[in-house]
């Protein structure tokens, strides 16, 4: 089992990411009923690895809501700020929608009183009616949030998000796992994998302690606001081989989990929601009842939403809403204990998860070294005693963060199989399959008994796997995928089969080859795999058979020296079997075979004929798939796929351009307010303009001003530019000579006291620097002298000019000339100093008749002799 963890594993790290020559980061999406997160990992330099993404409103979760007002999309924030006021117009909880049945899905939104039009498609799943001409498949709205979540990985990160990893409740199935994907993909998000929750938060739990002291079983408790769950993990230590050296390495292993997929926050928040509305129909009399009047319960459960979170800290909370209906205001308060009462049957619901996963693992409460809470109606008091109760225990684990634990663990499983990325610390991980699966043939000669189902996927099986299945079967025959276990199905379901595909090929191959001498049964091989996003999937099929025949082969005489390699060659071939096993031939789908010939031509060899050999060849030909599965887990054909795409990315143009037209009109406002506050009240704005220039630009700004919020309110992105261009044409004069007002004195400072530093620096060359050209160096100086005369006139031009007039120079002129003596001047001290020169050797007799005259023509020559040895060094380093 250590030696399966160790090879399965992910090496994981919060504290040491190296990363590889990549700009792209990776993102997770913790998709709930309601709300989503994002976490981020970038590694650019000064930034913290693994961030959690801020949405517009510089909050850490954003609403998973989708709007249309108007012809107009709304996403997230948006979407929310007019839920209240068009409660039909705003679609949420499309999770929990995504792979069900149309049937479920409309008995979900009325017991929520979500006032959607949902209506049926062609497979039998819901879609949301949005006008009456436009209607909206679930995974296309989902595909509209998650393209909202990559488009916030990216703003946070700045950078493209290259992988990203989406988190999953455990009860999801292969329907709806299925059309996760197919939104991701009209997203244009390339998922590597889906994580169930609870692996995420064991990821995150784990991946900063240290198990060698001892193992422990952890329990993640999680209720949401529409689901509850609990995982039984299992987290230990192992030795590994790193670098040469023993390492001790930590893994975890799901060993199982349970769910409620119906108990969450939301039912608590009903139980509200019908409380406060019969309070309220008492109240108002005449046989009204506000459940009938969708913008009402929207106010409603709004308000009872932050009076269930109030209860959390408070004995007792009020609630208020006004003009909940037909102008009437309501207010009321409720104790905790009234709450608690009110939910009364749902506290043991929440506790059969727990119960079921200690019951199916054999564990007691005491075997249970921790429980950790993650969700956010984990934090509501009754149910923390439940749980307490239960274990018997004073207090609760609650290491980890309830909202993001499970974004930030599905962050570091993004990073670990994405490229480019290597995180140390090591955390071995094994998911299961929360399903188990069987598969069941039907056909021709096919009765419907236990030989005809076989089991595919046990429950808990590790996640990636291959499965391989052989059977003897010469017909043609139809194969259906079903889950195995009929009362433990994902939700909405009422029937197993998730998948059927008919499976042909097999017929014509017996036939073609049926007269030939087969030494067995023909097989049907079938190829499953089981992805790590826990998807099933029948990758191939392959008839598979073998033939035995004489076969026609050289005869060969082989020399004495190399009898030894004769006999043994001998032997072989004449072994059928052995020769079966080595010489298996691949078919391609006509039946064509594929020999391989194995002989050698040796040396000293005479052909002396042919003779007959038995030879068995395997053949294995490729059968024809063709999925005829029915009903919502229909994938969508590569049409509706491509139309999907060219909706959502014409609504994606139309938002940027609408997000644009938002952005030019606020520029166009804030110009025109910010400038006409200048113009009014600035005294500096006095020095440099008249009276009359700036009423004129006033006046301008006043007639932009009155067309902004009159015939402007529905103007394009293009008219406002313009607007602004204009304004922008007639105020700027003014703007450049307030700005020439301190910029210029401050570009004459700063060139002034450059050319007086250069003037030292020059004088400095020339006992530093006697090899410079004096030529070169006297133009520098002469290019000085006359950019400091360009000055004094400029500047005393300047003083005769009125504040009014255009300047007579600019700090830019100034920056531009010092720039150019600059550049110069870096020139000219870039000049090496020349290498000295290397005298030849000469003999002893010139020597000595040079060294009889005075004395200094022989210390030259030692110089020069010390200035070789010096220079000669460098010349080894060059080479």
């Amino acid at each position: 089992m250590r030696n399966m963890l160790f090879r399965f594993g992910v090496s994981l790290s919060l504290l040491s990411l190296l990363l590889f020559k990549s700009e792209s980061a990776v993102s997770s999406i913790d998709l709930g009923s309601e709300w989503l997160k994002v976490a981020v990992v970038n590694l650019k330099p000064g930034q913290i690895p693994i961030t959690i993404a801020i949405n517009e409103m510089s909050k850490r979760k954003s609403p998973a809501l989708v709007a249309f007002q108007s012809e107009t999309r709304l996403l997230a924030e948006e979407a929310a700020g007019i839920v209240a006021r068009y409660p039909d117009k705003v679609f949420s909880n499309l999770r929990d929608m995504v792979g069900k049945p149309y049937r479920d899905v409309k008995r979900f939104a009325d017991a929520m009183y979500l006032p959607f039009d949902v209506v049926e498609d062609f497979r039998g799943a819901a879609m949301i009616r949005v006008s009456d001409d436009v209607s909206y498949s679930v995974e296309e709205l989902l595909g509209m949030i998650l393209k909202y979540a990559a488009n916030l990985a990216e703003f946070h990160s700045k950078t493209m998000v290259k992988d990203m990893v989406i988190s999953v409740p455990p009860y999801f199935g292969q329907a709806e796992r299925k059309g996760l994907m197919t939104a991701a993909e009209l997203a244009g998000i390339n998922v590597i994998s889906l994580i169930n929750e609870h692996s995420g938060a064991a990821l995150q739990y784990g991946i900063d302690k240290d198990f060698s002291n001892g193992s422990r079983h952890v329990i993640f408790y999680d209720m949401g606001s529409s689901s509850t769950y609990a995982a039984l993990v299992y987290f230990s230590a192992y030795n590994a081989k790193e670098f040469g050296k023993t390492v001790s390495a930590n893994q975890f292993q799901v060993k199982d989990v349970r769910w409620d997929s119906g108990l969450g926050g939301q039912n608590m928040e009903l139980r509200l929601v019908e409380y406060f509305a019969d309070e309220f129909n008492k109240q108002v009399g005449n046989g009204v009842d506000v459940r009938k009047y969708p913008k009402a319960m929207a106010k409603l459960k709004k308000q009872v939403k932050r009076t269930k979170e109030v209860l959390s800290a408070n004995t007792a909370a009020p609630i208020s809403v006004e003009s909940l209906h037909d102008d009437r205001d309501f207010r009321s308060t409720i104790t905790r204990e009234k709450f608690e009462e009110l939910c009364g049957d749902l506290w043991d619901k929440s506790l059969m998860p727990v119960k079921e996963v200690l019951k199916h693992s054999g564990l007691q409460a005491d075997d249970i070294y921790a429980v950790e809470l993650i969700g956010g109606a984990t934090r509501v008091p009754k149910l923390q005693v439940k749980l307490l109760e239960y274990f018997g225990r004073k207090d609760l684990d609650k290491h980890l963060d309830a909202d993001e634990a499970t974004v930030l663990g599905a962050a570091l499983h993004a990073a670990n199989l994405s490229d480019g990325i290597k995180l140390n610390r090591k955390l071995g991980m094994v998911d299961g399959s929360s399903y188990s699966f069987f598969m069941e043939l039907d056909g021709p000669e096919l009765s419907k008994d236990g030989d005809t189902r076989l089991l595919l996927v046990p429950r808990m099986k590790k996640l990636p796997s291959k499965i391989f299945k052989s059977f003897n079967r010469s017909k043609d025959f139809e194969l259906l995928l079903a889950y195995d276990n009929e009362g433990l199905l994902p939700p909405g379901l009422s029937s197993p089969v998730f998948a059927q595909f008919a499976v042909s090929g097999l017929t014509d191959a017996a036939n073609k080859y049926s007269s030939r001498n087969l030494s067995s049964p023909i097989k049907a091989n079938l190829h499953f795999s089981l992805t790590r996003s826990g998807i099933l999937s029948l990758d191939l099929a392959e008839a598979a058979f073998q033939v035995t025949e004489w076969i026609e082969v050289p005869k060969r005489n082989l020399t004495v020296e190399n009898s030894t390699i004769a006999s043994s060659n001998v032997s072989v071939d004449l072994d059928a079997e052995n020769t079966s096993e080595q010489n298996s031939n691949s078919l391609e789908s006509d039946g064509g075979i594929s020999n391989a010939s194995n002989s050698t031509t040796e040396p000293n060899t005479v052909d002396l004929g042919t003779e007959k050999k038995l030879k068995k060849m395997t053949f294995r030909i490729p059968l024809k798939i063709v999925e005829k599965t029915m009903g919502p887990g229909i994938p969508l054909s590569k049409e509706s796929l491509l139309n999907a795409k060219s909706k959502l990315e014409a609504l994606d143009k139309k938002d940027a351009e609408r997000r644009r037209t938002a952005e030019l009109k606020n520029n166009l406002e804030e110009y025109i307010y910010a400038t006409k506050e200048k113009f009014e009240t600035s005294e500096d704005f006095e020095r440099i303009s008249s009276n009359d220039e700036r009423q004129s630009g006033i006046k301008k700004l006043d007639e932009v001003q009155e067309w902004l919020y009159t015939d402007g309110e529905d103007a394009t992105a293009t008219e406002f530019q313009e607007r602004l261009n204009l304004l922008k044409a007639a105020t700027d004069p003014i703007f450049f000579r307030f700005k020439e007002l301190t910029a210029r004195p401050e570009a004459v400072k700063f060139a002034r006291r450059y050319l007086t530093e250069l003037q030292q620096t020059i004088r400095g060359w020339e006992k530093d620097k006697p090899w410079l050209p004096k030529v070169k160096v006297e133009e520098l100086s002469i290019n000085i002298d006359k950019f400091k005369t360009w000055l004094d006139e400029k500047e005393a031009e300047q003083q005769k000019m009125s504040g009014f007039s255009m300047p007579v120079f600019t700090s830019k002129e100034v920056y531009e000339k010092v720039t150019g003596v600059q550049n110069k001047a870096d020139s000219i001290k870039k000049i090496p100093k020349p290498k000295p020169k290397t005298e030849k050797p000469i003999n002893n007799a010139e020597t000595e008749k040079d060294t009889s005259g005075d004395e200094k023509p022989a210390e030259e020559s030692d110089s020069s002799k010390n200035e070789e040895d010096k220079v000669e060094p460098e010349m080894h380093e060059e080479l």
